[in-house]
C-alpha cells in the first residue's frame, strides 16, 4: 500500500504536528508499506529519505511561520498514484490540496484543530478560511482526532456526523522516559519544551521569575523569542533563563526527567503532547486550565491554573506542584506503536 503523509513541516523542523507525522510515518514504513511525506521547506532539499520514509518538499509562502501556502502540492499529489492520502493539520493549505486533489482516493484527516489562530490576525483570518476548510472534512472519508475535545469541537463546529470520527491519541515512546537517567543540576528548574508563540503562555513563567528561587529552560524556538528575551531582560532575570533552541532527542529526554516541574500554559491545543511527555517522564505539570490540556490533569502529577495566570498564582502553584511527592501518573498515555496500529485499522477499514 502506497501512503501519502502530507504536512506543512517535517523533520528536521520541529512540533507538535511534526513528530506525530514523524513517528507514525517510520513505522507504517518499517511494516514494510510505502510511505512518502509530502511538506514545504525553503531551506532543505527537495527529495530526500529519512528512516525509510521518502520526503518530498516544496517551497510556500509562510509568513511567521504560517499557512504554507504551497500550491505545486496540489499539483503534485493530483499526478501521483497513492491508496490514501493523509492530511495533516486544518491550520494550514497542504490539507486543503490534497482535499482537492482526492480524485477516487480515499483521504484521511488529522485536523489538530483547536478552533483558534495563533495571533490576532491569524484568528481573524479562521473566519473567512472556514469555508475551504469545510471542503477538506466534506472530502475526508476518516477523521482522526488527537483529543476528546477536538472530536467534540469539529463536531460541533463543522456538523460532522459521529461515524466519520474516530479518536486516536498522540502517542509517546515510552521506553525511552523509563531508561533515560535525570541530568546532575545545582539549581531547582522548571521546564517548558514547545514553539516560541505568544500564546503558549511562557511569558506568564517569566513574569513569575522575580519572586523564584528557579531556574527556567525553555526547550524551543518560534517568533516569540525576542519579545519574551527582551521580557526577560526587563524584568532582570536574563541570567536564570537557559534558552536553549535545539536538543538531541536523547538530551531533551534527560531534561524532562530533571525538572522539578513543567508548565504549559497554553491558549489553545490540540493534545498538548509536551505534557504527556513530562508525565510520562515522573515530573508533574502544571497546565492551563483549556479542555484539551485539562483532560490531562489528575491533581496527583498534573494541576490546573487559570488562563493567563497571574503571577502570585502561579508562583504558588509552582511552589506547591514541585514540592510534591512524585507518584505515577494515573491518566492514559499510548505509547506510538500502539497510535500505529490504530492508524492502520483506520487504512483499512476504508480501503
Amino acid at each position: 500500500m502506497k501512503i501519502a503523509q502530507v504536512c506543512p513541516r517535517y523533520h528536521p523542523d520541529i512540533g507538535g504536528v511534526e513528530t506525530h507525522v514523524r513517528e507514525i510515518g517510520e513505522r507504517i514504513a518499517k511494516k514494510g508499506w510505502d510511505v512518502e511525506v509530502i511538506c514545504t521547506s525553503d531551506k532543505l532539499q527537495k527529495k530526500d529519505e529519512i528512516n525509510g520514509v521518502k520526503v518530498t518538499r516544496f517551497r510556500s509562502i509562510a509568513p511567521n511561520d504560517a499557512f504554507f501556502l504551497a500550491p505545486q502540492i496540489y499539483g503534485y499529489i493530483l499526478n501521483q498514484e497513492y491508496d490514501i492520502i493523509h492530511a495533516h493539520n486544518y491550520h494550514a493549505f497542504p490539507a486543503l490540496f490534497c482535499a482537492l486533489a482526492k480524485k477516487d482516493r480515499k483521504l484521511v484527516f488529522t485536523p489538530h484543530y483547536h478552533g483558534a489562530g495563533h495571533s490576532f490576525i491569524r484568528n481573524q483570518l479562521h473566519k473567512p478560511y472556514r469555508p475551504l476548510g469545510k471542503i477538506i472534512f466534506k472530502k475526508a472519508d476518516k477523521i482522526v482526532c488527537v483529543s476528546k475535545f477536538e472530536l467534540n469541537l469539529i463536531k460541533k463546529n463543522f456538523k460532522i456526523p459521529s461515524s466519520k470520527l474516530t479518536h486516536i491519541p498522540n502517542g509517546i515512546n515510552l521506553d525511552e522516559f523509563m531508561d533515560a537517567k535525570p541530568l546532575e543540576k545545582k539549581h531547582k528548574t522548571i521546564l517548558f519544551v514547545g514553539r516560541l508563540e505568544k500564546y503558549k503562555g511562557v511569558q506568564y513563567v517569566i513574569q513569575a521569575l522575580p519572586l523564584l528561587e528557579y531556574r527556567l529552560e525553555i526547550v524551543g524556538k518560534g517568533p516569540h523569542e525576542q519579545k519574551l528575551k527582551k521580557l526577560a531582560s526587563n524584568l532582570g532575570v536574563s541570567e536564570k533563563i537557559d534558552w536553549i533552541r535545539e536538543l538531541p532527542r536523547s538530551e531533551l529526554v534527560k531534561h524532562y526527567k530533571s525538572a522539578d516541574v513543567f508548565v504549559m500554559l497554553s491558549e489553545h491545543e490540540a493534545y498538548g503532547i509536551t505534557v504527556a511527555e513530562a508525565l510520562a517522564s515522573g515530573t508533574p505539570c502544571i497546565v492551563s486550565n483549556i479542555d484539551s490540556l485539562g483532560e490531562f490533569s489528575d491533581d496527583k502529577m498534573c494541576f490546573e491554573v487559570k488562563l493567563h495566570p497571574n503571577a502570585n498564582d502561579l508562583i504558588q502553584t509552582i511552589k506547591r506542584v514541585a514540592s510534591i511527592e512524585r507518584v505515577k501518573y494515573g491518566g492514559e498515555l499510548m505509547d506510538w506503536d500502539k497510535v500505529t496500529e490504530r492508524l492502520i485499522g483506520v487504512y483499512e477499514e476504508i480501503r
